[in-house]
């Protein structure tokens, strides 16, 4: 047996005798969630499996031709397991954050009364200028943007030096933070504010990555009115226990185009008989897109009246046996219908968006509304195009910030985040031209002044109609997303 091989040998057998192992949930979107991208397969080892795993065979590669006894390579083995055991369990002292919410992360006092929620104006008098690392989706020349000037303005006013980490992929920053931790890295984070919801929060929390009941330290939080909207302390129906701050609201959208189609699909059922009426016109992307799975999950709830109560509990085996037969029934309809006979399906949104660009699609959908408008501004959809909601549900959700437990500076991060709060940044992100993603602020709790900052908001002829309200979706409970979509291939994936 060779020196690699018996390496090889020794660690698999020490790997399955290890009970710790990295949650499946570690299957993350990258989005904030708002999203759901490449899921990323990390649930086969452990952080300290391939810690373990990737010094041993450094060693072995530095070693060169000098022989290993086998006595000796299980010791190193054993001790580098031993020690990163020891990293990864190490909990971090959470210094910088003193709890201020009870155990449904609501604020127990009224912030006005704490006196240490005031967070410092400026960084400019003591001459520091520290630096927060901003880890979020880069895929939005708009996001881009907004937070570009975002970071003009922390700069400006604050002395504060904001850089944006574009990430394809959120899960990158979550994996990068639990390598941190595993090293025994629990004060010099690289990761120091991240952009996240549902899967990626969900994975934070249980891992401990985020830091703690600080929420309710920051001022503008009380903004939101969190005791009358309790989706400002809910994540896809996990409580967020003052562990990330509400950043922005979203909601499924559709899109049609009205020079071919005169009345589109108002619900779930209508949109079967749109596919039926317009052939190859209608797809939606593989579950393991974020919009693919957004999409699977409206569906579910849309055709499961009778047992929509099960979607908000943790999922079990006999809950997904009662909610996907409604589900593949309508789909196995669907699919025939759809383009390209549903043998071929887009990879990506922004496939999407290209297809009714070119009118090989009639109607389409987003999680962002106001990237609909933009794009026919640009010429990369038609002056016809059309946006409006499905009358019988649209899935909606809040998309968070969180600060890492191993962020250096809290309290730099923190000021960031009560920047995003303020009424002046909240407007601007909500500008069509900006951004467009609505805000979380509750208006009645805004002065007039305030208020005044969100008027004067052009309109454009394709952008959504929110003057029409339309019932809501809560997200499911975030461990339905891993299920409908590992089910959704399990039962069609060997044709992609």
């Amino acid at each position: 047996m060779t020196k690699s091989n018996f390496s090889l040998a020794a660690l698999d057998s020490l790997f399955r005798l290890m009970p710790l192992r990295m949650s499946s949930a570690l299957m993350v979107n990258s989005r904030g969630g708002i999203g759901f991208h490449t899921v990323v397969p990390v649930a086969a080892y452990s952080m300290v499996q391939v810690v373990a795993y990737a010094t041993v065979q450094l060693v072995i590669y530095m070693a060169g031709q000098v022989a290993f006894s086998s006595k000796a390579i299980f010791s190193l083995v054993t001790a580098v397991m031993f020690a990163s055991t020891l990293a990864f369990a190490s909990e971090p002292a959470q210094k910088n954050a003193q709890s201020q919410v009870n155990d449904k992360g609501q604020s127990t006092t009224q912030l006005k009364d704490q006196p240490q929620n005031h967070l410092p104006v400026s960084y400019q008098a003591s001459g520091d200028s520290p630096t927060v690392q901003f880890h979020a989706w880069g895929g939005s020349a708009q996001v881009n943007g907004y937070i570009q000037w975002v970071s003009q303005q922390v700069s400006s006013h604050y002395n504060i030096t904001l850089n944006h980490v574009k990430l394809a992929d959120t899960s990158d920053a979550v994996s990068r933070v639990l390598a941190e931790k595993a090293a025994g890295n629990h004060n010099q984070g690289s990761v120091n504010l991240i952009w996240i919801n549902g899967e990626n929060f969900a994975a934070m929390k249980r891992h401990n990555l985020l830091l703690k009941d600080w929420v309710s330290s920051i001022p503008n939080f009380a903004l939101t009115n969190p005791s009358r909207n309790p989706a400002m302390i809910t994540d896809f129906g996990i409580a967020t226990d003052g562990q990330e701050a509400p950043w922005g609201k979203a909601s499924m959208v559709f899109y049609y185009n009205q020079q071919f189609v005169e009345k589109p699909p108002l619900n779930i059922h209508e949109l079967l008989v749109f596919a039926k009426q317009y052939p190859g016109r209608f797809t939606y992307p593989l579950p393991n897109d974020y919009l693919g799975i957004s999409f699977l999950k409206y569906a579910t709830i849309a055709l499961n009246d009778d047992h929509q109560n099960l979607l908000y509990k943790p999922v079990t085996d006999t809950a997904l046996a009662k909610i996907t037969p409604a589900l593949f029934e309508y789909l196995d309809t669907l699919h025939p219908l759809m383009y390209k006979q549903g043998d071929y399906m887009v990879r990506q949104a922004s496939q999407l968006q290209r297809l009714m660009g070119t009118s090989e699609l009639l109607l389409a959908f987003s999680f962002t509304a106001a990237e609909i408008p933009s794009a026919v501004n640009r010429f990369d959809l038609p002056n016809s195009i059309r946006t409006y909601a499905m009358e019988d549900g649209s899935l909606a959700n809040v998309h968070f910030i969180g600060i890492t437990y191993n962020t250096e500076n809290v309290t730099a991060a923190k000021q960031v985040v009560n920047f995003l709060l303020s009424p002046q940044a909240q407007a601007k992100k909500q500008q069509l031209a900006v951004w467009g993603d609505d805000s979380v602020l509750d208006f009645s709790m805004l002065a007039d002044n305030d208020k005044t900052l969100f008027n004067g908001v052009s309109h454009h002829a394709s952008e959504l109609n929110k003057q029409k309200t339309v019932p809501l979706f809560a997200e499911p409970h975030s461990s339905w997303t891993d299920a409908i979509r590992q089910a959704w291939f399990d039962r069609y994936g060997e044709r992609f």
